[in-house]
């Protein structure tokens, strides 16, 4: 837009106060462009962080005047004050003086995500103080030797300790580690002393037990001699050692072929059909029966030997004994494994070319004459008992048993009137949870399978 004065005097005096004014302009961005900026951003700690903002300090002596610290209102400035780059600078016509203030992307710079200008030691710090910060960031001072540093590095070495020290003990703990070898080997002395009393003994045999469920534990434990001295428990007088002692042997020769022909050469099914066969707790009985079913199973020489030394006799006897109810689901579940076990080891031949060691294992199997001794001791009578107990994995079990005896039972299975009748009304209240059970979403549930069977039972009894 063209400049239109009235009076020539007053267009020269116009004229003049522009030309200033854009002098003044150009050195303002040169100087401020060459000028950076004596303040810095720090995180903002929160409210609860203890830091006061801080501000510079109002007393300037005369060095400081070319400091400048713009705010987002206009301010006036002094002579030979610097900008901060990026600043917005005018000239005031009315006063004629340049002022200066943020920009609005330094105000979004200082106010974003909640930062401002701190000092963390003190509420203020002066010009003098913002000079040494900035020499020192400038310089890259090393404060690794102060004092304050110093303490912090002392400090954190004392939380942790040398890594000589370190190595030194865990030495020492690597020669005090002990194998199982070495703990079984302590036990069995412990166990074997003649100044060690019952309860250290019974300790003793409980962490065998622990230790054994592994095949090579049980195995070293017949090699140290550890097998004679439990069998050897089962003799004593102390109802705690012959208790327990059955306990580590049932754990030993758990699924381990070589522990359990140790165990049977070494006597262990007379001294367990004997603590069955006399008065004992229920408690000794029942470690008891455990070693005995665990040393019977898949182990036909085990079993054939078992029935010539009257074992099912003792299991008939144990299951008709008063207060033994606990013991009937074990005696069954027994039953019934050596029943299947044969089964299946014929039914396996059929799908594979036979070998020695299966022709050899056929032979064994051939020799146990289990289900006419069960015919002949009365067995088809007692497993149907189990049908009048309340819970169904009882019931379940003894089912199974049923059908697993059929071929040598059916003839007394269907002169038993009060099976015939019992087996009717498990029908119904089985068919009943059966429908309960589909209503439920589950086509193929527990007591559906239960059901099943009782249909299989009741088609052979009839």
């Amino acid at each position: 837009m063209p400049l239109v004065c009235g009076r020539p005097s007053s267009c020269s005096k116009l004229r003049k106060l522009l030309v200033f004014w854009i002098l003044g302009l150009l050195v303002v961005f040169v100087v401020s462009d060459n000028s950076p900026s004596a303040l810095s951003v720090v995180e903002d700690s929160g409210s609860d962080g203890g830091d006061e903002e801080a501000h510079v300090n109002d007393e300037f002596d005369t060095e400081d005047l070319e400091v400048f610290q713009p705010t987002n209102q206009w301010q006036t400035l002094k002579p030979g004050q610097a900008v901060p780059a990026g600043s917005h600078v005018r000239l005031n016509l009315q006063t004629g003086q340049r002022e200066a203030k943020l920009s609005e992307e330094q105000q979004a710079k200082y106010l974003r995500d909640g930062q401002r200008v701190v000092n963390t030691k003190a509420p203020s710090f002066t010009a003098q103080e913002l000079k040494e910060a900035l020499k020192m960031l400038k310089e890259g001072v090393d404060d690794s030797t102060s004092p304050q540093r110093q303490k912090e590095e002392e400090a954190l070495k004392a939380k942790f300790r040398p890594l000589d020290e370190l190595k030194r003990d865990l030495a020492e703990l690597e020669m005090l580690v002990e194998t199982d070898v070495q703990i079984m080997r302590r036990f069995i002395t412990q166990f074997n002393s003649s100044n060690a009393t019952v309860e250290q003994r019974v300790k003793a045999l409980l962490e065998l037990e622990y230790l054994v469920h592994q095949v090579d534990n049980a195995q070293n434990l017949v090699s140290m001699g550890g097998m004679k001295l439990v069998l050897n428990a089962l003799n004593g007088s102390d109802l705690s050692l012959q208790e327990n002692a059955a306990f580590v042997l049932g754990s030993a020769v758990s699924s381990n072929p070589a522990v359990q022909v140790e165990a049977v050469e070494g006597g262990a099914l007379q001294k367990l059909l004997t603590l069955l066969a006399t008065p004992r707790p229920i408690s000794v009985k029942k470690k008891a029966l455990f070693a005995v079913a665990s040393l019977l199973r898949h182990f036909p020489h085990a079993q054939n030997h078992f029935l010539k030394l009257g074992g099912m006799q003792v299991l008939v006897d144990l299951f008709q004994m008063p207060g033994g109810e606990s013991l009937r689901i074990r005696i069954i579940t027994l039953i019934y494994d050596m029943i299947i076990e044969k089964e299946l080891m014929l039914q396996s031949g059929m799908d594979q070319i036979p070998d020695s060691s299966y022709q050899e294992r056929l032979q064994q199997y051939a020799q146990v004459s289990l289900l006419p001794v069960l015919a002949e001791q009365g067995w088809c009578r007692f497993v149907p008992e189990l049908l009048d107990s309340s819970e169904h994995d009882w019931r379940e079990k003894a089912l199974r048993t049923l059908l697993a005896m059929m071929p040598h039972c059916q003839a007394d299975f269907r002169q038993n009137y009060a099976l015939s009748h019992v087996l009717s009304d498990l029908q119904r209240q089985y068919r009943e949870l059966a429908l309960t059970e589909k209503d439920l979403g589950e086509e193929e549930g527990y007591f559906g399978e239960i059901l099943i069977l009782l249909d299989t039972v009741v088609l052979n009894v009839q």
